[in-house]
């Protein structure tokens, strides 16, 4: 998988904008990767609406222009990588 080419800073359920917890949509051509560090937070898309667990374990990938929104479920830690192409889930995956 490509290196991300931007981040955003690790929020957490404190310090998570009003912006994430509100409908937003990446841009065009940016592809998002949601990594929950810590705890678990739902993801939800808004058109469909489709909801994701988002855990350590479990990563969520948010495709270009898609619109949704993060619902923390309690204490947590995330952060979301952007990308250029679709980020490959299984690269860099162990099975333990």
């Amino acid at each position: 998988m490509s290196a991300p080419y931007a981040a955003s800073p690790i929020f957490d359920n404190q310090t998570l904008p009003a912006a994430l917890r509100n409908d937003h949509r990446t841009k065009a051509g940016a592809w998002g990767l949601l990594r929950v560090l810590e705890g678990e937070v739902r993801l939800i898309f808004t058109e469909p609406r489709i909801e994701h667990r988002v855990t350590p374990d479990s990563p969520a990938i948010i495709p270009p222009q898609a619109t949704h929104y993060v619902v923390p479920a309690g204490a947590m830690r995330m952060q979301v990588e952007f990308f250029h192409e679709r980020p490959d889930l299984n690269e860099g995956a162990t099975n333990g």
